[in-house]
């Protein structure tokens, strides 16, 4: 192995050690105008599992920021996509390309209209369900067969509202304590699913 392979072998390390198993992915959009906005409950997810064990989720790399956890003696790439919503599957396919991974070990954490706020439901696949930040990471990696937790932001309270207002909307103090104890639920549901625990955790969670 020449120095040039050795060098790229250790940039495929995560600072844990070794080649992380996860890729753990949570969608927004950047920037601090979206900050607490229903679109940004994935971000929400990840900083709140960060903030449980200790961890930064702060380099910046695969257009996005990265951070590296070790769950269930599982080690887990932690990715927010710096991209907007519309491109997340940009900063996901880097990502994979990079360390290999395959669809099984991807997991997406994202906002559903769909779910009343603070409720949960995990998926093993699926359509993007009019999900742009979802239909971008099916287009680019060609295949819907990766796990998703979906977080409850509530549907828009009227039928002429603009969607795309209504969940660039900021959650408010109910709806963010009802989104806190959510992204507490995907934290623990996460730790089961790297484990191979998924049919528990969706027992245990779902809504």
């Amino acid at each position: 192995m020449g120095i040039m392979d050795i060098f790229a072998q250790l940039e495929k390390t995560s600072p844990s050690g070794g080649k992380p198993e996860w890729l753990i992915v949570g969608l927004g959009n950047p920037g601090m105008v979206y900050e607490n906005t229903r679109h940004n409950a994935g971000f929400m997810a990840l900083d709140a599992l960060a903030k449980e064990e200790q961890i930064k989720i702060d380099r910046m790399k695969f257009k996005g920021y990265v951070g590296d956890v070790t769950l269930a003696g599982k080690r887990c790439l932690l990715l927010k996509p710096g991209t907007y919503m519309n491109n997340s599957g940009e900063a996901v396919v880097q990502a994979m390309q990079f360390y290999k991974f395959d669809m099984a070990h991807v997991i997406v954490v994202y906002d559903d209209i769909s779910l009343p706020s603070g409720k949960l439901r995990i998926r093993r696949k699926g359509s993007a369900g009019g999900h742009n930040g979802i239909k971008s990471i099916i287009e680019l990696t060609g295949s819907e067969e990766f796990l998703r937790i979906k977080l409850g932001v509530g549907a828009k309270p009227r039928k002429d509202m603009d969607l795309a207002d209504w969940v660039l909307s900021k959650l408010r103090p109910g709806e963010m304590e009802q989104m806190q104890q959510s992204c507490a639920n995907a934290a623990a549901c996460l730790r089961l699913m790297v484990n191979g625990k998924t049919d528990q955790a969706m027992n245990q969670y779902n809504a």
